[in-house]
C-alpha cells in the first residue's frame, strides 16, 4: 500500500481523484485565456534602430537636414514597423502671417514706444512676467490701449502662428489718404512737392522702410497702388519705426493715372531704373516739383509707369553685377535729391 500511495505524478494527491490538467483552475474550469496578447507582450521589439533613426534624438534631426520633421508637412519620422502611430504635424513657429498683429516682446514694445495706432494688447494668461512685458502693459495703458488676457492657443490663431513670445499687439485699421492730399501738404508747407511713388513693390517691411526715409528727407507723403502693391500693416509699422504717423500714405486706383495727374499739375516724375539715361546725382529736376517712382526689386518699373515718367535716372553702382533693395535705392534716390535742394537755399 504504501508503494501505490507513492506512485503516479503526484505523491500527496487522494485516492480516486483525477489529476488537474494544464489550462484549467482549481475547481476544474477552464482558465480565461489572454488572446496571445500575453505571448506578444513576451516577445521582444527586435535590435535598438541607430540614433540617426530614432525619433526625437540630435541625430534623427540633424540628419532630417532642411528640418521637414518640423515644417509641419506631416511627414512621420519614426521608423518603419516600429508599430508607434505616426505623429501628428507640428506648425512651424516664426513671423507668422497676420498682418494686423505685432507679435513678440520687443516688437511689441518698440511698436508702443513708437505711438503705432494699437487698438488692443494681447497678454498671455501663463506668461513669465519680464522688463518688458511690464513696459508693453504701461505704455499701452498710458496710451488708452485696451490690454486683454488670452491663452497659447488664441495668441497663435491671432498672430498666424508667429513667435509672439506671449505678447501680441493689434494694430488699427490704417487711414490712406487721397494722391491730392499730399499736394496740398507741400503747398501748405510752402515747399515744392516731393511725393515717393511705388511701383510693384509687395513687401510691407520696404513701404515702412521707404517712408521712414522719405518722412526723414522731406518728402511730402508716400503712393501705392491700391491693388499688387504693399499697404500699411503691422510689418510696415514696425519697419517705419514710427515715421508712418507723420508722413501719410495715399492710395491710387490705377498708379500710372495718378503720376499723369501729377504731371498735369506741373510735377515732374522721375521713375528709378537701372537702365536710366541720368545719374541721380545730376538731376536738374531734383529742385523741382518731383514724383520720385520705385520700382520692384526684381521687376523694375511696370512699361504702363516708365512711359508716364518724364525721366528715367539710375543710381551709380562700381560693380555692374549687384542690385539694390528698393528702400535702399529709395534711400540713396531721396538722399540725392535732398542734397540737390540744400544747395538753392
Amino acid at each position: 500500500m504504501g508503494a501505490e500511495a507513492l506512485s503516479g505524478s503526484g505523491g500527496s494527491r487522494p485516492r480516486g481523484k483525477p489529476p488537474r490538467a494544464a489550462g484549467f483552475t482549481k475547481s476544474g474550469k477552464p482558465r480565461p485565456g489572454t488572446g496571445g496578447e500575453g505571448r506578444r507582450k513576451l516577445e521582444g521589439k527586435g535590435p535598438t534602430p541607430p540614433a540617426a533613426k530614432r525619433p526625437g534624438h540630435p541625430a534623427q534631426r540633424r540628419a532630417a537636414g532642411s528640418g521637414a520633421s518640423r515644417s509641419g508637412s506631416g511627414a512621420d519620422s519614426r521608423p518603419s514597423g516600429s508599430g508607434a502611430p505616426p505623429r501628428p504635424a507640428r506648425t512651424q513657429r516664426g513671423a507668422g502671417d497676420a498682418a494686423e498683429f505685432v507679435a513678440g516682446r520687443n516688437a511689441v514694445v518698440e511698436s508702443l514706444r513708437a505711438s503705432v495706432p494699437a487698438a488692443v494688447l494681447y497678454v498671455g494668461a501663463r506668461v513669465q512676467h519680464d522688463e518688458r512685458v511690464s513696459e508693453a502693459i504701461k505704455l499701452a495703458a498710458d496710451r488708452g490701449v485696451v490690454v486683454l488676457e488670452a491663452g497659447a492657443a488664441e495668441l497663435d490663431r491671432l498672430t498666424g502662428g508667429a513667435l509672439h513670445q506671449g505678447l501680441a499687439l493689434k494694430v488699427r485699421a490704417y487711414n490712406y489718404a487721397h494722391p491730392d492730399d499730399l499736394l496740398a501738404r507741400a503747398v501748405d508747407a510752402a515747399q515744392p512737392p516731393l511725393i515717393v511713388a511705388l511701383d510693384g513693390v509687395t513687401d510691407p517691411r520696404n513701404l515702412g522702410a521707404i517712408a521712414r526715409s522719405a518722412a526723414a528727407f522731406g518728402a511730402h507723403g508716400v503712393v501705392v497702388p491700391s491693388r499688387r502693391g504693399a499697404g500699411v500693416t503691422a510689418g510696415a509699422w514696425k519697419a517705419s519705426a514710427g515715421a508712418l504717423a507723420r508722413i501719410p500714405v495715399a492710395r491710387a486706383a490705377n498708379l500710372a493715372r495718378a503720376i499723369q495727374s501729377y504731371r498735369d499739375d506741373g510735377i515732374f516724375a522721375a521713375g528709378l531704373a537701372a537702365a536710366g539715361d541720368t545719374n541721380v546725382r545730376e538731376l536738374d529736376l531734383a529742385t523741382s516739383p518731383l514724383v520720385l517712382v520705385i520700382g520692384s526689386e526684381g521687376r523694375g518699373l511696370s512699361r504702363i509707369v516708365t512711359e508716364a515718367c518724364d525721366v528715367l535716372v539710375r543710381i551709380p553702382l562700381t560693380t555692374g553685377t549687384e542690385s539694390l533693395n528698393a528702400s535702399v535705392a529709395a534711400s540713396i534716390a531721396l538722399y540725392e535729391v535732398a542734397t540737390l535742394r540744400s544747395r538753392l537755399r
